[in-house]
């Protein structure tokens, strides 16, 4: 974008009409790296690209800042979230302790438990493929590992890692975006299923804990700083 582009120039809207659809373009635009960490989401100039009044912009970025991808600060208004090491290093540990504990629950979960894991992996697998926008290829690669924590068949932990990918996802797309990855974590994936398939738990969970000490590092270095020794 040039200096004399217009603030939020490449956002477009076919039908401004309403909250759900700003919230999905603006989700769009954050995902796909045109509003960047830090980036103050104004609502006049919002309401200007959008073609939609200030309140619809308003309630849409209420809810931006529920799920964590914008941050409301006093006099500063809102901005697109910008990720804390400290906070992803918590939530990578937390959810290596939920994802290994499912995994270990393979061989005794429910068929149709782990029929969701077949399911998401294929669909993960389906959308890198055909070249999905980073936002898709985002949630389908966290909803394969949120199924892995549903191996074990509980609702709490399961809302549990619900709630730790949606503080992971914008920097997790960050990752992607600046690695080109979504290939090869399809075929980790791939590479975890084929494990467990086969009755090789503990190469399972190696397997997940590499790729999760993987992330966290790929995050703290797009950050700038480095993972804790």
């Amino acid at each position: 974008m040039t200096r004399d582009t217009p603030a939020f120039a490449t956002l477009n809207l076919e039908h401004a009409s309403t909250v759900d659809r700003v919230v999905e373009e603006l989700r769009r635009a954050v995902f796909d790296g045109e509003l960047e960490a830090g980036t103050p989401l104004r609502e006049v100039a919002l309401a200007d690209s959008l073609g939609v009044s200030r309140s619809t912009v308003r309630e849409a970025l209420a809810v931006l800042v529920g799920e964590g991808l914008a941050t409301r600060e006093p006099n500063r208004g809102v901005h697109v979230s910008e990720a804390d090491p400290d906070s992803v290093r918590d939530v990578c540990r937390a959810r290596s302790v939920l994802e290994v504990a499912g995994i270990r629950r393979w061989n005794d979960a429910p068929e149709d438990l782990r029929d969701e894991v077949r399911s998401a992996l294929t669909a993960y697998t389906v959308a890198v493929r055909e070249g999905a926008s980073y936002q898709q290829l985002n949630e389908k690669h966290l909803a394969v590992h949120r199924s892995l924590v549903g191996l074990l068949d509980s609702p709490r932990l399961v809302a549990t890692a619900a709630a730790l990918s949606a503080e992971l996802r914008l920097a997790l797309a960050q990752i992607d975006r600046i690695r080109r990855n979504a290939h090869d974590q399809a075929g980790s994936h791939n590479h975890l299923l084929d494990l467990l398939e086969r009755g090789d738990v503990e190469a399972a969970v190696t397997e997940i804990e590499a790729h999760l000490a993987d992330a966290e590092v790929a995050i703290l270095d797009a950050l700038g700083v480095h993972p804790e020794g």
